[in-house]
């Protein structure tokens, strides 16, 4: 039982740094927006909320992949796990291409949305930017669930903490333009982002395409055929895990929009804290794509056994996170909040919104160990359910009855993540150890 422990680590270690590469670049994009205005930090937060929904889909969709490359791998069916890559490559560049198109609607519906009118001319060109951008992290996230699936995680670690390093410089050249370099301000903060992803997914790209080791699976990649069958079922295995996670991330997306309806001040703490947050929600999905990876490779060999020790592991891990996650909130909460933002208003709701904050991430974490090790199985079709009723039917009309006929304002957003990440923390074990007791 102990190797299983030092085996998730060891995967989601590399995976983590990477995360927090991410988490860095979070920080970073919100620092330097937040400390050039509070109008810029607002506008930035409802863009974001937007794009994070995209992004999230994005991610989920992605992780189709990795059930499907770690059984081929733990199979010892390398041509397999390239033909895998193909397909998946078409499959999310698609994918992202069509939520560009929705975001075409989004952009021209701007002025219907309820946000403060004077801060539409800062989120229009931030938005683009990053809508741009959404092709570029969906090959980044098809090439970087092949390379984990096949357990080198650290492959791209390295390509994520190159192209954050990147946006952080391109953010402080972009955005207060020193010397002859124009002041771009927020639309700084859009094209750096879009560059460094671009850098991001050509720099993945050409290790797999290029590496000695990974010939044995580029044999299978050109091998492989995208016939319509082919892509349609490589669809059906990613399209739930995408809607799960676009439902989650919905929840937050639209509690963002909420927040906008309160004032100003309230959806820049909503971005401070959201921002905040992702230090535990990233480590937590980090170990927790370990998992999968774990029970995909031990349920490409049929080792029941090793399956539910994977798993057990990995509750242990999150749980212990969890635990981090919260002590480090409440001891370090001011001095976090305190670097994207001097503005009074924005700190005092920052800092009242800290033990709601805490409150949820026992339920994040198990959600996501869960979801995860759900996904391992490579049976997915019920995650869409799962996140339907714990983020649409419960989170979401919990946080408008909160906020508004209750009088609670962005506290009562807040609260309301709680109640759906516990929901879905609970459906998806019930649901985990449904199926590995069918199939075992």
């Amino acid at each position: 039982m102990v190797s299983h422990y030092g085996a998730t680590l060891r995967l989601g270690l590399p995976i983590a740094v990477g995360q927090l590469g991410v988490i860095i670049m979070g920080f970073a994009d919100t620092m330097m927006v937040g400390r050039y205005s509070t109008e810029a930090l607002a506008a930035a937060s409802f863009a974001n909320s937007v794009l994070n929904l995209c992004t999230f889909m994005l991610m989920g969709y992605s992780y189709g992949l990795t059930p499907l490359v770690s059984a081929y791998y733990g199979a010892g069916r390398a041509a397999r796990a390239g033909g895998v890559l193909r397909r998946g490559l078409v499959c999310n560049v698609l994918f992202a291409l069509l939520l560009v198109a929705c975001l075409a609607w989004v952009y021209g519906f701007l002025p219907h949305m309820g946000q403060p009118v004077s801060l539409l001319p800062l989120i229009r060109p931030y938005l683009l930017c990053l809508a741009l951008s959404l092709p570029f992290v969906a090959a980044f996230n098809a090439l970087r669930q092949f390379t984990d699936g096949l357990t080198h995680t650290a492959t791209a670690m390295w390509a994520l903490l190159g192209s954050n390093a990147l946006n952080v410089v391109g953010n402080y050249l972009l955005i207060y333009g020193p010397g002859p370099l124009p002041e771009l301000g927020l639309t700084g903060a859009g094209v750096s982002t879009l560059l460094s992803r671009m850098v991001m997914a050509a720099a993945l790209g050409a290790v797999v395409l290029r590496s000695r080791r990974y010939a044995p699976y580029r044999r299978g990649y050109r091998a492989a055929s995208c016939h319509l069958a082919a892509l349609r079922r490589m669809h059906a295995q990613s399209w739930p895990i995408g809607m799960q996670m676009g439902m989650e991330s919905g929840a937050f997306t639209f509690t963002g929009i909420m927040a906008g309806w309160i004032g100003a001040v309230d959806l820049a703490a909503f971005q401070v804290m959201v921002t905040v947050g992702t230090l535990g929600f990233l480590f937590y999905y980090s170990f927790g794509a370990g998992v999968s990876i774990r029970v995909a490779a031990f349920m490409g060999s049929q080792s029941w056994q090793q399956v539910h020790q994977a798993t057990r592991a990995g509750v242990v891990i999150l749980l212990g996170m969890a635990c981090v996650s919260s002590l480090t909130f409440v001891l370090g909460g001011r001095w976090l909040i305190g670097l994207f933002t001097t503005d009074a208003a924005v700190l005092g709701l920052c800092l009242s919104l800290i033990p709601p904050l805490v409150l949820y991430q026992l339920g994040d974490a198990m959600q996501i160990c869960f979801a995860n090790a759900l996904r391992g199985t490579a049976h997915v079709q019920s995650m869409m359910w799962i996140a339907f009723v714990s983020y649409v039917v419960v989170n979401l009309p919990m946080a408008y009855v909160l906020a508004f006929p209750l009088g609670m304002g962005s506290m009562g957003l807040f609260l309301a993540f709680s109640a759906g990440l516990f929901t879905a923390a609970l459906l998806f074990a019930r649901q985990y150890y449904r199926v590995v007791r069918r199939l075992a």
